[in-house]
């Protein structure tokens, strides 16, 4: 077979002393380069094209070819290659807010990149944190400053950094758990009799200063987090953050109130108090599978729209279709109106059936056998989607997991790098580093 004209035995400027230009079309994303640069192109892929003495040589390289434009088709995805194809005049890549993280190591691996060299950041992010930084900025590389802050970043919020990231992990759980049986403990029938005369035992007192420890515990943490996180306006914003202020105002507001507003309020701030059992969500930190939970309801809020809307069609339906079998044909007991009837609907349609309203005539219970076999095959549509949703989270977040349990990078690549290690890593990240 004929060699490709004008490719490897012809690598040279073109006839008029024109350096040779080719066409790169990835998906319709077109990119013209010079014949003489691919041979130092980082993509790997596209520095074999100048080996390839054939069509069919060059055919295992690429998906299609037109001598006649000089233009190469490839069958991939545009939005990976074009925030692969940019960047290494920079020496760096980013992944932006559009592709999947596994889907866009596939293509790394097709193109042939070095998936070391790839650096999760997001632009908008990092081009704030560079305003926000200034010109003195938050330490220069190397410097003690931000060394000290990656450090702290590491114990608080990677316990596979090390034995204090282990010990400090440890000690937040057992903190956590410590909240939730105080919690238990206060709602107690004795507790709650001393607390409503105004008495104080013992018991009273030691649930106080239980109290009192783990919430200094979780404002230290709570501190330590906003002193490592590269912006604090960003950290503020962050879902976990909102939750530990929501957990942590009970206790300073049930502090600050005096004896006598503390009387009036009783009620109200009894259920301000309840709101500490918000700690609990501070697990999602530790717990990858919390995590991977809460990034599939993010992602999923469409299949969870439509879920919710198929059982309000459905409760729509045979609730008055149970009304009338039952007021109308049958023993005139329980259902007693229509929106009572939409209760027995929504139990019977989740199969949970409380047994507090029960058709008992056979039309009733003919409703009642459609309710339940469409609501089990209503909430089964979903549920694939969302599963699927959730192993894709569970195996990016894990792949971070990995990635951020390697070497670390020399300290001279600028903070940027340190910016993209932080909470914001991935596209709903916010929810912080784990471990399983």
């Amino acid at each position: 077979m004929a060699p490709l004209p004008g490719r490897a035995d012809a690598p040279g400027p073109e006839p008029g002393g024109r350096a040779r230009l080719v066409v790169i079309n990835v998906g319709g994303c077109r990119v013209r380069l010079a014949w003489a640069a691919l041979a130092r192109c980082p993509l790997a892929r596209l520095a074999r094209l100048r080996a390839c003495r054939g069509r069919d040589e060059l055919l295992r390289v690429c998906d299609d070819y037109d001598a006649g434009r000089d233009e190469f088709f490839f069958d991939r995805s545009p939005c990976a290659f074009r925030a692969i194809v940019a960047p290494p005049r920079a020496g760096e890549l980013r992944l932006l807010r559009g592709p999947c993280a596994l889907a866009f190591r596939d293509e790394l691996a097709y193109w042939g990149i070095d998936e070391a060299r790839l650096e999760r950041r997001r632009e908008e992010e990092a081009a704030a944190a560079a305003a926000r930084a200034g010109p003195a900025g938050r330490g220069a590389p190397g410097s003690p400053a931000r060394a000290l802050r990656r450090r702290l970043r590491d114990v608080v919020d990677d316990p596979r950094s090390g034995p204090a990231g282990k010990l400090f992990a440890c000690v937040s759980v057992a903190f956590v758990a410590v909240t939730a049986v105080g919690l238990c403990l206060s709602t107690l029938p004795d507790v709650r009799a001393e607390e409503e005369r105004g008495e104080c035992s013992a018991t009273c007192r030691g649930l106080f200063v239980l109290e009192t420890v783990c919430a200094a515990w979780f404002s230290l943490e709570f501190l330590l987090r906003s002193l490592q996180a590269p912006s604090a306006c960003a950290f503020l914003r962050t879902p976990l953050s909102i939750v530990d202020i929501l957990a942590l105002l009970p206790f300073y507001v049930s502090l600050l109130a005096g004896g006598r507003l503390r009387e009036r309020a009783g009620p109200a701030l009894r259920l301000l108090r309840a709101l500490r059992v918000l700690h609990v969500v501070r697990l999602a930190r530790h717990s990858l599978g919390l995590r991977s939970l809460g990034l599939t309801v993010r992602r999923c809020t469409r299949e969870l729209g439509l879920l919710l809307l198929f059982l309000c069609v459905a409760m729509a339906l045979f609730a008055p279709l149970v009304h009338l079998a039952e007021r109308e044909l049958g023993a005139r007991r329980d259902f007693s109106s229509v929106p009572a009837a939409y209760w027995w609907a929504v139990i019977s349609m989740t199969t949970v059936g409380y047994g507090d309203m029960v058709p008992r005539s056979l039309p009733g219970q003919v409703v009642a056998l459609s309710s339940i076999l469409s609501g089990i095959l209503l909430m089964a549509f979903p549920v694939t989607s969302i599963f699927h949703t959730f192993s894709r989270a569970y195996s990016e977040l894990r792949e971070q997991q990995q990635r951020a349990a390697g070497p670390e990078p020399a300290s001279g690549e600028g903070e940027g790098e340190d910016g993209s290690r932080s909470a914001t890593a991935t596209e709903d990240s916010s929810l912080g580093p784990t471990t399983a």
